[in-house]
């Protein structure tokens, strides 16, 4: 039975030996197609394919299936070791408790940190994609191309921002029944949308009306066309952009129906869709409007920022409104599920003692981190207010710095997949390859990635082309954000050393050695 309406949940008690210990949300309350429903939305695969095609042809040309199977790799890999460690240790908490459980508490802490900081920064750039898009098929539908000017008048824009916030961050507050349900009807209609596009472009690219007609070929899925590894590192880092969100469905699994195993399922089966839809895409695409250069190919620098919406007319005629709406959808929605991930990150490190134990609060009506849900909404809306009025330029810069934070996480987790399991490697086939290669190969590529991207974004020239001191600003704020993530955690354990200690979550043996002990 919850608490009276408007009382405050209570804090739940942490296992006494440093284990793992439940938080109060809703148990048993979403499934496998509900999880996998919310991993889609989180992707977005509308919003971030069409601002990723582009850059990847100039990259690749017609290799683009290629590339997109190339970065699949890394993020399957990884999601594989997730999945086992979720088998062993269902918590909200995820990359946070994982990496504590493997690594102890200062490990543990950054990689939620990682986790929290990620999904904070495209939580602002996802309600500022929400707002462009919402004047742009206003403006569509109503024939008046001035209305989609308005999306750049700084106060308007940030006032229809933090409306697309607050009504985001209503819904994530209220149970998870009402997130499922309104995410059946907007990934439904996302996808259904992207499949009628790709359909109709390739349809319409065979029956000769194509911008520029370019037969399908089985070596665009070739990755040794591939001309330059440069060109393959891009491809990786693309992967980041495009597959990351699909860790959700883990964070959820407190909630979900036999939490062993369906978080981990529908992990997978959301990074497989995602793939299979985005190969669809391309393929479409490429078929129907070439890689060259011209007014509406690929390869074409003025389009590349929103591609859906330049061969939607074309390909749709007068149904190419549909493309903008499944954008809008695909990033209002995502701006919606997004919240689960932080907010459960945020009420795990509460719960345990890693933070202030405000943020351990579970709405007692609802039984979600309310609290959690409230504090991400909140430093979300300052911080895309802030970085709008300051720079536009900056505030884009931070999608690159969101690659750099994801590798950052995603490594430290895969590798606490390794290390947790050492002692039962070779306990079957299955557990070498699902306990040790497979998240040690991910780890080891997202690692790569992290360096990699830390290095070239020291080029002033590097995203937007804004520097500090010469120092391109992709790699100030990178740093930044991990500097101040250690000052925080330093303080943390000054003001709350049990965590630090090991007592309220130790680092937990290997499965095997527990045996040994039993």
């Amino acid at each position: 039975m919850s608490a009276p309406q408007g009382a405050e949940a209570p804090v739940t008690t942490v296992d006494e030996k440093g284990g793992l210990s439940k938080k109060g949300l809703s148990a048993g309350t979403i499934g496998l197609l509900g999880a996998i429903v919310i991993g889609i939305s989180c992707i977005a695969p509308a919003y971030t394919f069409t601002a990723a095609i582009g850059p990847t042809v100039s990259e690749v040309g017609a290799q683009v299936p290629a590339i997109i199977l190339i970065g699949f790799i890394p993020m399957l890999l990884v999601a594989f070791g997730y999945r086992e460690l979720n088998n062993r240790m269902p918590d909200a908490g995820t990359s946070f408790t994982w990496a504590t459980r493997a690594f102890g508490p200062w490990v543990g802490w950054m990689a939620g940190w990682g986790l929290i900081v990620a999904t904070i920064l495209v939580l602002s750039n996802l309600a500022g994609v929400a707002v462009d898009f919402l004047f742009l098929l206003i403006s569509q539908i109503t024939g008046n191309p001035a209305i989609a000017e308005l999306a750049y008048v700084t106060w308007i824009n940030i006032a229809v921002c933090l409306l697309f916030m607050l009504g985001a961050t209503y819904i994530s507050y209220r149970d998870m029944q009402t997130t499922q349900k309104l995410q059946y009807v907007l990934v439904t209609f996302q996808v259904a949308v992207l499949l009628f596009f790709a359909i109709t472009a390739i349809v319409q690219a065979v029956g000769g009306n194509a911008f520029d007609y370019t037969p399908f070929e089985w070596s665009w899925f070739n990755p040794f066309e591939v001309t330059s590894f440069a060109a393959v590192a891009a491809g990786l880092s693309l992967s980041i952009f495009i597959f990351w969100g699909w860790d959700v469905t883990l964070t959820m699994n407190e909630e979900t129906k036999d939490p062993e195993r369906t978080p981990g399922r529908a992990a997978t089966l959301t990074v497989l869709t995602i793939v299979s839809l985005y190969l669809l895409l391309s393929i479409a695409m490429i078929m129907f409007a070439g890689v060259g250069t011209g007014e509406l190919g690929l390869g074409n620098e003025d389009i590349q920022g929103n591609v859906f919406f330049f061969l939607s007319d074309p390909v749709l005629g007068p149904l190419a409104f549909l493309v903008s709406l499944a954008v809008l959808t695909s990033s209002a929605s995502s701006l919606q599920s997004t919240f689960v991930g932080p907010a459960r990150t945020l009420l795990s490190m509460g719960h345990y003692g890693a933070l202030p134990s405000s943020f351990a609060k579970v709405s007692p009506r609802f039984f979600t981190p309310g609290y959690a849900t409230i504090v991400s909404a909140i430093v979300a809306s300052a911080f895309y207010a802030v970085m709008r009025v300051v720079s536009e330029d900056t505030l884009w810069d931070t999608i690159l710095t969101l690659g750099m934070m994801i590798c950052f996480y995603y490594g430290i987790t895969a590798f606490a997949c390794v290390w947790y399991f050492r002692k039962q490697w070779f306990d079957s086939t299955r557990t070498v390859f699902f306990t040790f290669l497979f998240p040690l190969i991910g780890g080891i590529i997202l690692v790569f990635l992290f360096f990699k991207t830390l290095i070239d974004s020291m080029d002033p020239a590097y995203g937007s082309g804004s520097n500090i001191g010469g120092v391109g600003i992709v790699f100030v704020l990178g740093m930044l954000i991990i500097v101040v993530g250690i000052v925080i955690m330093i303080w943390q354990a000054i003001k709350r050393p049990a965590f630090f200690r090991g007592e309220t979550l130790s680092l937990d043996a290997p499965a095997s050695v527990r045996r040994a002990r039993r």
